[in-house]
């Protein structure tokens, strides 16, 4: 039994003195509200309702009843009220602070056509993870390695000169093979790269292929390490969608496979689980998680010239 309803029916019949007219006040057809109420004085084992005259009017029992039935609708409309403001409270959302202000503003718009109002909070990896955990946000979308997340962003190298090759070796970079005068090519690794599961397999083919300590390094920014791309001709790691919103060229790295991993943290478990399903595409929208492209890793081990950076002064 429908009992916060069959107690809605008990109190608009007893205002309106009809089932037809408290039934329509109730929104229910009028045998509905009848059969409820019948339901009601059958499991409270006495009758709310005389039914005798053509007017309905209460019993002795229904008036003693009343003030009770009218004090619980009143609690369950406000209950009612209160949850929809409460469905209308921003959750706040640290996000990656490379996303852009159009791409945070189409998610938002989208979040909120499926009834999820955010409040973005842009920082860093390390950031986002601490700001969870000091409860400042409600969720993060957190750095994790790729085959850990919900979301997976593949990396490449970005120029500012399309090169002819469609694979970058970061092998080519080494001073015997690179054409350069003053200066050697380097990879800048922006603070959103400066992870672990990231950097340090950089780091690895460096090391392995023989380039200088400083050929791959960590930018203090993501401004000036674009500034280094354009002005010196360096390459940027980057994703597909941000080397296109910089102007840059993108190309995949030759030796490796590599890629920014996302997933949720959230303080309340049901938060996450919140943004990772209702949100799951926009999200993927707004950081570039496409599915793989045809040219998504190594190319063939013979093609050359695709990490010659152009000579620039020092």
């Amino acid at each position: 039994m429908d009992v916060l309803g069959a107690w809605r029916a008990f109190v608009n019949v007893s205002e309106h003195g009809s089932f037809t007219e408290g039934a329509a006040a109730t929104r229910i057809p009028q045998s509905v509200a009848s059969r409820r109420i019948a339901a009601l004085e059958k499991h409270l084992g006495e009758r709310l309702l005389d039914r005798s005259s053509r007017r309905v009017t209460l019993t002795r029992f229904g008036r003693d009843m009343l003030p009770s039935a009218e004090r619980l609708i009143r609690l369950a409309d406000a209950m009612e009220h209160e949850a929809e403001r409460a469905k209308l409270s921003p959750l706040r959302l640290a996000v990656p602070d490379v996303c852009g202000v159009r791409d945070l503003a189409v998610l938002d718009a989208e979040a909120r056509r499926k009834g999820v109002y955010l409040d973005f909070h842009p920082a860093a990896p390390a950031e986002r993870a601490e700001l969870v955990r000091s409860r400042e946000v409600r969720a993060a979308l957190t750095a994790v390695p790729p085959d850990d997340g919900t979301w997976s962003v593949r990396l490449g190298l970005a120029g500012a000169a399309d090169p002819p090759a469609r694979t970058i070796y970061v092998e080519h970079l080494r001073a015997d093979r690179a054409a350069l005068s003053s200066r050697r090519c380097r990879i800048w690794i922006q603070p959103e790269d400066d992870v672990p599961h990231i950097r340090d397999r950089l780091f690895r083919v460096r090391d392995a292929v023989g380039l200088r300590p400083a050929q791959i390094t960590v930018a203090p920014s993501l401004v000036a390490a674009t500034a280094e791309v354009v002005g010196a001709g360096d390459l940027l790691l980057c994703s597909p969608k941000q080397a296109g919103d910089l102007g840059l060229h993108w190309r995949p790295v030759g030796e490796i496979r590599v890629a920014r991993g996302y997933g949720v943290a959230a303080a309340i478990g049901d938060d996450a689980e919140r943004v990772r399903a209702r949100l799951r595409e926009e999200i993927a929208r707004c950081l570039g998680a496409d599915p793989p492209g045809p040219d998504d890793g190594p190319a063939d081990e013979t093609t050359d010239g695709g990490a010659r950076c152009r000579a620039s002064r020092a």
